[in-house]
């Protein structure tokens, strides 16, 4: 369980474990997409994002809820952030990284939402359990995405 929360031990990088970890998640969501795209990112952040749950309950059961070292909802809520990008990039049917703004914004957008705790976010932090570790990054990885949409409509003019 340790090994899943902590993505490897990821997490016991210092200082800034969560940064680590969403750094950790981008190569991760390049495999995917190279592999299945958006469809196969979606479904294993489905799948991550319940493992993650498990391993989180199973680990704060005494103690700490939301020790540093725990990571997993990091990559959960990272790949959530990027998943804009890997739909362009299937809609258009060109090369994900060729869409690397979307790459940058994400992750600015995601560790600053997860960083300041704005509105929803906060309140699943402020939660004190398992669900809540995981809920506030995915609020805050849904909270980038749609930002980095905006961005990029602005960019591309179809905002004006």
């Amino acid at each position: 369980m340790k090994w899943i929360a902590s993505v490897g031990g990821i997490g016991f990088l210092r200082p800034a474990s969560g940064t680590w970890g969403s750094l950790a998640a981008l190569p991760m969501a390049y495999v995917i997409q190279l592999i299945g795209g958006f469809w196969l990112l979606l479904a294993l952040s489905v799948v991550v994002f319940f493992a993650g749950l498990k391993a989180t309950e199973a680990l704060t059961r005494t103690g700490d809820h939301d020790p540093s070292w725990i990571v997993i909802d990091e990559v959960v809520g990272q790949w959530i952030a990027i998943m804009p990008v890997s739909f362009g990039a299937g809609m258009m049917g060109i090369e994900v990284w060729r869409l690397w703004p979307g790459w940058v914004s994400g992750f600015v957008l995601f560790r600053l939402f997860d960083i300041w705790k704005p509105w929803l976010v906060g309140r699943a932090d402020r939660r004190g359990d398992a669900l809540g570790v995981m809920l506030d990054d995915v609020i805050a990885g849904v909270f980038a995405a749609l930002v980095s949409i905006v961005l990029a409509a602005l960019y591309h003019g179809t905002l004006m």
